[in-house]
């Protein structure tokens, strides 16, 4: 691509969204510009003119045109930049229908359920949707089996779409399990995604964005009173 092009990306510290645009860029060896916005507080100028419907992170700009929605955004990341670095999404189409499928299972069903669990105060809820977090976790795992097929990632020798998308929250993961003592990434439950999850943090291209998981854990614990006082006052 052109020496005057300009990226930029809009994010949060926290948000596995976020996180996953940057591991794109990384993958492309796409040099950029970093904005990081107020989970909490006022956002800049810059984020509510370019994200005005949804305003959430992560954004990525550009050349001046704003792409929305952090999956949206690496297949953005993937085919502009196709001749950097490794392809993110497999190059035929059933396996690539298999990786939009399982990333909108995570992203549609599993993560939801696991969000939900948390905020909750009703033990029998929690209970029901920490089961349900289990469950899918385990249908994950046979889809590891499956689309891997004996490699170290989803996308074979090297990290892919779905490795972005599921690896995004393996820090939210392990950083509940150190602040609630919740181990779902449980070795005798889902061997093959637990030895997944420590390959893909150790990854050179992981490593620095994800964030460290006593940070991730002591926010979890702040975010989590913030959540139930919301829940409380409706």
């Amino acid at each position: 691509m052109g020496e005057t092009e300009q990226v930029k990306l809009l994010g949060v510290w926290f948000s596995p969204y976020a996180i996953r645009p940057k591991i794109a860029l990384r993958l492309k060896s796409v040099d950029y510009e970093y904005f990081e916005e107020d989970l909490f507080g006022s956002k800049s100028e810059l984020f509510l003119k370019s994200n005005p419907v949804h305003k959430k992170v992560p954004v990525l700009i550009h050349n001046n045109k704003p792409i929305l929605e952090s999956l949206n955004i690496v297949e953005y990341i993937d085919e502009t930049w196709n001749a950097s670095g490794p392809p993110i999404l497999p190059s035929h189409p059933y396996d690539r229908a298999q990786a939009r499928f399982w990333s909108g299972f995570v992203d549609d069903k599993w993560f939801p359920a696991l969000k939900a669990a948390a905020i909750t105060k009703s033990e029998e809820a929690k209970e029901k949707g920490m089961k349900e977090v289990e469950k899918g976790l385990l249908q994950l795992e046979e889809a590891f089996v499956s689309i891997s097929k004996g490699k170290p990632f989803f996308g074979g020798e090297a990290i892919g779409f779905m490795d972005i998308c599921l690896g995004s929250f393996v820090g939210i993961l392990k950083a509940r399990e150190k602040l609630k003592g919740e181990k779902l990434l449980d070795e005798t439950k889902v061997p093959c995604l637990c030895k997944w999850a420590d390959q893909f943090l150790s990854d050179d291209t992981v490593k620095n964005v994800v964030p460290e998981i006593d940070k991730v854990a002591e926010f979890l614990g702040e975010l989590e009173v913030r959540a139930q006082s919301a829940v409380s006052r409706t």
